[in-house]
């Protein structure tokens, strides 16, 4: 596998005068990503898949034309896959600006490197050999995609899930008063509403990760025309796969001039539904956090308010939602644009894909934020106690089916009339079962039950979290 570039974060004075704030504002927590999704990786990618493929001319299909290679161009081209040398980007870009085409650089870049340890004219001519530039870039873009979401956004993602494991767990049996259009409803655990995002959120980060990252290698329009009039005798197809192998993608043998971006799509949109249960989670974070069940704990320095001293706001949960949206926006864009093409192919992807890196850094940004928002949250038993011991009416559901269990007529309405659309206590709720008709042990285990007993089987689902 390549290095990642050379390319250092900006510096301030650069992050000042950016016009994204994943580059300004955000470029430290974004740093992870710069080295694999940035201009400079996209060169490094291209530089690395057309000495692959020049090597596999040479070494896999043996191709007469490349036998005499002498030992310094091979040594050159292997070098070229594992690492960039020294201003590697800069010199790609020096020789964009003067042919203004940005994989013919790349090709020239490769050549003169070749040249440089001994390749004959006759010999550079195999690097790009039968390529169109999407047969590169298809590659590179693919290369990025896979590495960004391994290495950085399946870790963060991990760390998440690991989080609420471990809090749903922690808090099975802490019980707490939900809320079902918003109103007071029958109660759950904490650690269960916890598990509940721990299993979405696995469910859907297992979808993104099963993402098979596609590439083709098949010429101009796909049917590796240039290549069969050049070598009939040789396997085109066979040895198209073996190298999309060579690299760790899926092989996709049915292309246009591009591969048709169907994997990246599927790639966006389940990293958009997982940003999604992300998404909802923040937002009842932070309506945890404003009715009291969750405090926060106080950095030291930090100021929550310019005016107010005594605010600790949820940012992290608002700005994890706000980049999240942004991601989705731009996700969903890619999903629905980038599979389509005119005829065999239009230049529309190009620009589009360029933003790849923006999506999945505000993804990451989501992630770090929640992450952070997670690691300052503390429950407070007595607020969560306090709100279920001002909610007695919510164990008029329970206490209906009950009735209905033992055929007293009309059940549901009588706790109607009793409960909707007001508060009741203890008392009032202990008077009612005592007119009830059912058994004597079963009155009595009615007149034992309280809101913060009646959280059915949800301390059992969040231990199996």
């Amino acid at each position: 596998m390549p290095s990642t570039v050379t390319d250092r974060p900006q510096p301030l004075a650069d992050a000042l005068a950016a016009l994204s704030p994943v580059d300004g504002r955000y470029a430290e927590k974004c740093a992870e990503l710069r080295p694999l999704l940035s201009e400079a990786a996209l060169i490094r990618h291209r530089v690395r898949v057309e000495a692959e493929w020049f090597l596999f001319l040479a070494r896999d299909l043996a191709l007469a034309e490349l036998k005499g290679l002498a030992p310094a161009v091979l040594k050159a081209a292997d070098a070229l896959v594992v690492a960039a040398p020294d201003g590697e980007a800069a010199a790609v870009k020096a020789e964009e600006r003067r042919v203004a085409h940005d994989v013919k650089a790349v090709e020239y870049y490769v050549r003169a490197r070749l040249a440089d340890a001994g390749a004959t004219k006759a010999e550079l001519e195999f690097v790009h050999f039968a390529c169109t530039s999407e047969d590169i870039n298809n590659l590179c873009y693919a290369l990025m995609l896979k590495a960004a979401r391994d290495a950085v956004l399946l870790p963060a993602i991990g760390r998440l899930h690991t989080w609420l494991v471990a809090h749903a767990h922690r808090y099975a049996d802490l019980p707490m008063l939900s809320r079902t259009h918003g109103q007071a409803a029958t109660p759950t655990t904490l650690g269960k509403e916890l598990a509940n995002v721990a299993a979405r959120l696995a469910r859907a980060r297992d979808s993104f990760a099963g993402v098979v990252a596609l590439g083709k290698m098949n010429g101009a329009v796909g049917n590796w025309n240039a290549h069969r009039v050049a070598y009939p005798a040789i396997d085109w197809r066979a040895a198209s796969e073996r190298f999309v192998g060579m690299l760790g993608l899926g092989w996709n043998e049915y292309t246009t001039q591009i591969e048709p971006h169907d994997w990246i799509a599927e790639y966006c949109d389940a990293l958009a539904r997982l940003d999604t249960i992300l998404l909802d989670f923040s937002r009842d974070a932070w309506g945890y956090v404003s009715l009291g069940y969750f405090r926060q704990r106080v950095v030291a320095g930090e100021v929550g308010s310019s005016t107010m001293p005594h605010k600790v706001n949820p940012i992290d949960f608002e700005n994890g939602e706000g980049n999240l949206g942004l991601a989705n926006a731009l996700l969903r864009h890619f999903s629905e644009k980038l599979p389509v093409s005119r005829w065999q192919r239009d230049l529309t992807d190009s620009t589009v894909l360029r933003n790849v890196g923006v999506a999945l850094a505000h993804a990451l940004l989501a992630f770090l934020s929640i992450e952070r928002g997670l690691g300052r949250l503390e429950p407070d038993p007595a607020r969560l106690a306090a709100d279920l011991d001002a909610n007695w009416e919510v164990l008029g559901e329970a206490l209906q089916t009950v009735m209905r269990r033992y055929g007293v007529e009309d059940a549901y309405e009588q706790l109607k009339a009793l409960t909707r659309g007001r508060r009741i206590d203890a008392a009032a709720l202990q008077a009612f079962i005592a007119t009830l008709p059912i058994p004597a042990a079963e009155r009595a285990r009615l007149e034992q039950l309280t809101p913060a007993d009646y959280i059915g089987l949800a301390h059992m689902l969040a231990r199996d979290a």
